[in-house]
């Protein structure tokens, strides 16, 4: 049986607009609108969908959000530019970039609405097998 594979998360966003501005300058890409309400990152093979109910004439939809989870975590190829382009866009830096027991050079941080994220260098991605995952050139 194979696998299922990820290819969507929602981040429900009470502004389309902001969220679009924030990812856009972390990203460092324009992603693409897909509706009033929705906007879509590319992030290699799965879909960052920011998701604002309200502007996509669905109504409040009870306010949900993914603040009770832990965080969305990135891959990135330049840590520390992100880390400045996340600060430049208004996000938040929970905790600067560290390495982790478990050998991943990272940092935490949170989006403008309170979402959390973090940012890996790629280079030292632990993917929970026992190995670190090398970088493709």
């Amino acid at each position: 049986m194979q696998t299922p594979r990820l290819y969507r998360i929602i981040l429900p966003v009470p502004d389309i607009e902001r969220a679009t501005a924030f990812y856009r300058a972390v990203f460092g890409v324009s992603g693409q609108r897909v509706s009033p309400g929705r906007h879509y990152f590319h992030c290699d093979g799965t879909i960052l969908a920011c998701y604002d109910p309200v502007a996509d004439g669905d109504g409040a939809q009870g306010g949900w959000s993914l603040h009770p989870l832990q965080y969305l975590y990135f891959a990135v190829p330049d840590l520390e530019a992100v880390l400045s382009r996340v600060q430049a866009a208004g996000g938040v830096i929970e905790e600067g970039i560290n390495t982790m027991p478990w050998g991943e050079r990272m940092f935490y941080a949170c989006d403008p609405f309170g979402s959390r994220v973090s940012f890996v260098d790629e280079r030292t991605l632990f993917t929970g097998n026992g190995e670190h995952h090398e970088a493709h050139d």
